[in-house]
């Protein structure tokens, strides 16, 4: 018997996402469900890891396990989280599993307590395993200047309702800022210019006819949302983060707001209330000493918003190189606080993960 579980053997899809920080504890692993179940393999009452795309394509084998073989599911999606694990619980049919404790969820944000769901800070863990984002943490220390020809960073990805509000909403300080948007669904798409982009990422391509342009934008198999590039930090002086989740009342904390904390530059994050209560909690600092961040604390999602959105025309407005120095000890703090963070989630998630499973299976 696993000396990891009381009671039951682990078996885990090898593309589960959380396979490598337990797979040392395993009693078998597969990487296709209907596979393992036509050959027979199936151990019942077993502890089934299943990954977002054995979900997505065989929920209803699933539902039958669960039923006949009395397999204990734990669907592993921390690449998601909150608002959009819960989104896809409710797509692949499986939410009434879920909220009956026939399947627990391992994701990457905070749920309600109704969701059983171990949060593991995938992202964390992730920003700094990628030596294009060490280079660009060491050329933003070692070219750092408080001159600047842009106020802000404005990055944004798939269409959601909060960036295609703030993209509208901030149009007369665009040409201030350095800034993308990738999804038609936000509105005009915009690249980066070829200089703020990284150099293995492909610009030269018409957007004319496309409503999403990631594909054509990063090479294949390459997860480039997370990578870094440097001079887009460098010429601007903090970064306007809009964050996957904004309407749910529960953090998802992605690579966009690590990458600002990991080149260690001012940030403003449009998120969920009670995002930067988050960040407090897990050690890291903010910037209440130079800006009002009681937008935090707003119950109403557009009061939120559009109380960020006068916070961002202030800030344009002000002396923006001191503000810049007000905000350099905070920056530093959180760097390191992440690198010094990042092992320790990833040595910490085993035992967790055990005793997740010990409570409720």
């Amino acid at each position: 018997m696993n000396i990891m579980l009381d009671n039951h053997k682990l078996i885990l899809d090898t593309h589960c996402e959380i396979y490598s920080l337990i797979k040392c504890s395993a009693d078998g692993i597969f990487w296709n469900l209907q596979q393992h179940i036509d050959l027979n393999q199936v151990v019942p009452g077993a502890v089934y890891v299943i990954g977002r795309e054995q979900v997505r394509l065989y929920s209803s084998q699933l539902r039958t396990l669960i039923n006949t073989a009395n397999i204990k599911t734990v669907f592993s999606n921390p690449h998601e989280g909150s608002e959009t694990l819960l989104n896809h619980c409710h797509n692949y049919g499986i939410a009434d599993l879920v909220l009956d404790h026939k399947i627990l969820l391992v994701g990457g944000g905070d749920m309600d307590s109704t969701w059983p769901c171990l949060q593991y800070e995938s992202f964390l863990t992730k920003i700094l395993n990628y030596d294009e984002n060490l280079l660009a943490q060491q050329k933003y220390q070692d070219q750092y200047s408080a001159d600047r020809p842009y106020k802000f960073l404005f990055l944004n990805g798939r269409a959601r309702p909060h960036r295609k509000y703030l993209l509208e909403r901030l149009q007369h300080l665009l040409d201030q800022a350095i800034w993308s948007n990738l999804d038609a669904g936000n509105g005009t798409i915009k690249l980066l210019e070829p200089q703020y982009e990284h150099a293995n990422f492909n610009v030269d391509f018409d957007t004319t006819d496309l409503t999403f342009v990631k594909p054509q934008l990063f090479p294949r198999n390459v997860w480039g949302d997370v990578i870094m590039e440097a001079r887009p930090y460098l010429d601007t002086y903090f970064s306007l983060v809009t964050e996957t989740v904004h309407a749910y009342s529960y953090s998802f904390r992605t690579e966009k707001i690590w990458k600002p904390v990991a080149i260690a530059h001012p940030w403003i994050t449009v998120a969920n209330r009670g995002f930067y209560r988050d960040m407090h909690n897990l050690g890291f600092q903010s910037f209440g000493h130079v800006i009002d961040e009681s937008f935090d604390t707003i119950d109403n999602n557009q009061d939120r918003l559009e109380r960020v959105a006068v916070i961002v025309e202030d800030l344009c407005q002000q002396d923006l190189a001191s503000f810049l120095n007000e905000c350099y000890n905070v920056c530093k703090y959180n760097q390191q606080h992440l690198a010094e963070l990042q092992p320790r989630v990833q040595k910490e998630f085993p035992d967790r993960f055990r005793q997740f499973i010990n409570e409720r299976f």
